[in-house]
């Protein structure tokens, strides 16, 4: 049975309304609040940002009229979907005076069962405006699309940007300051590249407690977003997988050479992986092909969904480098697809010669972009063998959008009638 005081002392906790007088961030990709009729669902690997976010929109309306549950707070980590209904009836008696809240956000709602019926109930009965938020993608359609079909709009936080991150450092990017700020902004992204950004981690000075957390969070994860979620019995051996997976960032992956070394079958690696996935820690982009069989049957490129944690590993940054920048470059195009281009598709190239492109962007029936990414800060440092690559495939793919992302080297170049752009990874990240 709930009991009324410890309602109120947590509803104060949590709410604006309340002691929750937190400074928030601003991020740069912010959704609208939902009409009465959608649900907004806001997913993201854990420690993104999520709740924050949805104070973000909350503080456009009057703060008295929104009401935050965080279903990770002990004090309602076991509570019912009926008994959520009793938490908003306390809110009207000895909070809002009667009235109903104008936005209902159900924070870490995975963790309550059947949450969807409520959510529908206030949504569509009350015309209350619920916002949603969980960790798991497994909070999805494939959980919720039979009672909410029709009635919600999905929305996927990430990391903060180099962009959003350089914003939290209070470094202008904007027209001549983007020349002016150069120094303090190629400063900053090797702090990025070290740390990644996670926002928590981004505000944190010292250098091993950013580690020491980042370590935790990559824990929380596997044992809380995958373990527990999934009752996995094999423990040490998804920590290994996982620990394989981080360390390999940017390279090829297969699921037979996996089985082998982790000690596990075939199905238990791919339905492992496809866990990381779902909680968000991992990403996988195939190789471009024609052929879907082919695409499904090749070896895919690992990445994580923050560096940070690669490097919090125990890894040596200076020799991983180039990884990190593929890694970055490959979270940011995920980003924009997310965010800006939901029609483009990423994959990567590589023919039987063994010459490779790390991404392809393709949209609709047609390539548009080929992208290498290479840590280099001058042109005697680029590989033959990575421009040979970018032709070929150009040739292939019938594409001439050819784009090398450098560390600190810019310059065009014309080749058998070509042109091949070098952009610096700071530049790229900001202009977007």
């Amino acid at each position: 049975m709930l009991r009324e005081d410890l309602i109120i002392d947590t509803l104060l906790d949590w709410n604006l309304w309340g002691n929750m007088n937190e400074k928030l961030k601003n991020r740069l990709i912010i959704p609208k609040i939902p009409k009465s009729n959608i649900i907004l669902t806001i997913t993201g690997v854990r420690r993104s940002g999520k709740s924050k976010l949805t104070y973000l929109l909350a503080k456009r309306l009057n703060k008295m009229k929104s009401l935050f549950l965080n279903f990770e707070d002990p004090r309602l980590k076991n509570i019912s979907s009926e008994e959520i209904l009793k938490v908003v009836e306390i809110y009207q008696q000895k909070i809002s005076k009667g009235d109903l809240p104008e936005l209902l956000i159900l924070d870490e709602v995975q963790n309550v069962e059947g949450w969807e019926r409520v959510a529908r109930y206030f949504q569509e009965a009350k015309k209350v405006k619920v916002i949603v938020t969980g960790s798991s993608s497994k909070l999805l359609s494939s959980e919720y699309s039979s009672v909410l079909t029709g009635r919600h709009i999905d929305f996927e936080l990430f990391p903060l940007s180099f962009k959003e991150f350089l914003d939290w450092k209070g470094v202008n990017v904007e027209g001549i300051e983007l020349y002016k700020q150069k120094i303090r902004i190629k400063s900053e992204l090797e702090n990025y590249m070290l740390f990644g950004g996670f926002p928590e981690i981004a505000l944190i000075e010292n250098k091993q407690e950013k580690m020491a957390i980042l370590r935790q969070y990559l824990n929380d994860i596997i044992v809380k977003d995958i373990v527990v979620r999934y009752r996995i019995k094999e423990i040490r051996k998804i920590e290994e997988l996982g620990s394989l997976y981080i360390s390999h960032i940017a390279s090829l992956q297969s699921y037979n050479r996996l089985k082998d070394v982790v000690g596990l079958s075939l199905d238990s690696v791919e339905r492992f992986s496809r866990y990381f996935e779902e909680a968000k820690l991992l990403f996988f982009i195939r190789k471009f092909s024609y052929s879907l069989k082919q695409q499904i049957l090749s070896q895919r490129k690992v990445y994580s969904i923050d560096h940070g944690l690669f490097n919090s590993s125990g890894f040596k940054f200076s020799q991983s480098k180039g990884k990190i920048m593929e890694n970055i470059v490959a979270v940011e195009l995920l980003r924009r697809k997310s965010y800006l281009y939901p029609k483009r598709e990423v994959y990567y190239w590589k023919d039987y010669k063994q010459r490779e492109v790390d991404f392809i962007i393709k949209e609709g029936d047609k390539i548009i972009r080929l992208i290498q990414v290479t840590y280099i800060s001058n042109k005697g440092e680029i590989e033959k063998r990575e421009i040979k690559s970018l032709l070929k495939a150009s040739d292939i793919l019938k594409c001439n959008d050819l784009l090398i992302i450098t560390y600190d080297y810019e310059d065009k170049e014309e080749i058998d009638g070509k042109t091949i752009v070098y952009k610096p990874l700071w530049k790229w990240l900001i202009e977007n």
